[in-house]
């Protein structure tokens, strides 16, 4: 692990002495830790084998988010997704909250929704987690919802035999269907992707930064969907929000459509813990 730490600062044109490394927590997927040197502070984390362009994409969509002047993000020193020597060398930042963060936070993801795109989707697969979500742009916000987003995740849970029998049926319904509650003519905001409260951290004075972009064009209610699903964003965000970019009325209509990807990903990955979410929400929208 030292020569890739070593590789990533030579790589980030720092040259100068080590003063502090430690390993640091940074989710479950990559090995994450700090590094101090005598010119910067690093969050540098490496994964042995990792799947194609996987930080190239995190640092694609870190720099997407960055070009919208709105929410901050940490800087990119550099990345490799050689295997064996696969890292992402981020700015270090680290803070804690204060009384204003999450009205900051709520007004500048707001500011980043109303970037826009030419189209909906991307024009290469991502990943959340360590799924892979296949992705072409599309014209049409429902149309690349259900081709690349709620397809693609039937068919894994198909294929894992989590999504079966009335499950399956009633998810092919909604996917069917989708027209009934999504609207047309959606614009395709710059969007986070992953928006969790996991991937939103603070640095030294308060200020908001965004992590771990999962990126994409479309519909900015998607973001908004899962920041209710877990928790973590106060009524300060959401009234943040509002007043900046006020939220159009049909997202009661959609907010538990756009959340059933994410507990879909989660049933995938995890398995029988999120079946009951996922069940719940496909009867709300195609009963039994």
């Amino acid at each position: 692990m030292q020569d890739v730490i070593e590789l990533a600062l030579r790589s980030s044109k720092d040259a100068s002495e080590i003063k502090e490394m430690k390993r640091v927590s940074g989710g479950s997927i990559n090995d994450s830790f700090y590094v101090q040197t005598e010119q910067h502070e690093y969050f540098i984390k490496s994964h042995t084998n990792p799947p194609e362009n996987f930080f190239k994409l995190e640092k694609e969509g870190l720099e997407y988010i960055k070009s919208t002047k709105s929410i901050q993000v940490p800087e990119v020193y550099s990345y490799s997704d050689e295997i064996g020597k696969a890292y992402l060398a981020l700015e270090w930042i680290d803070g804690s909250p204060q009384s204003s963060t999450q009205l900051e936070l709520g007004r500048n993801i707001a500011k980043m929704h109303q970037a826009m795109g030419e189209g909906h989707g991307y024009h290469e697969p991502t990943y959340i987690g360590i799924i892979i979500q296949s992705n072409q742009m599309y014209r049409d916000w429902v149309d690349y919802y259900r081709e690349c987003r709620l397809k693609r995740q039937l068919q894994i849970g198909v294929d894992e035999q989590h999504i079966t029998g009335k499950r399956r049926e009633r998810l092919e319904r909604v996917i069917t269907d989708l027209e009934k509650w999504i609207p047309q003519d959606i614009k395709p905001s710059y969007l986070h992707g992953d928006l969790w409260a996991g991937n939103w951290i603070c640095d030294a004075n308060g200020t908001p930064y965004v992590i771990d972009p999962s990126f994409l064009f479309g519909d900015r209610h998607l973001d908004l969907a899962f920041t209710e699903l877990f928790g973590g964003f106060s009524e300060d965000f959401y009234k943040a929000y509002e007043q900046e970019y006020p939220i159009d009325h049909y997202y009661d209509d959609v907010k538990a459509l756009y959340q059933l990807y994410y507990l879909l990903v989660h049933l995938n990955i995890f398995g029988e813990a999120y079946s009951g979410s996922v069940d719940r929400v496909l009867k709300y929208y195609v009963g039994e």
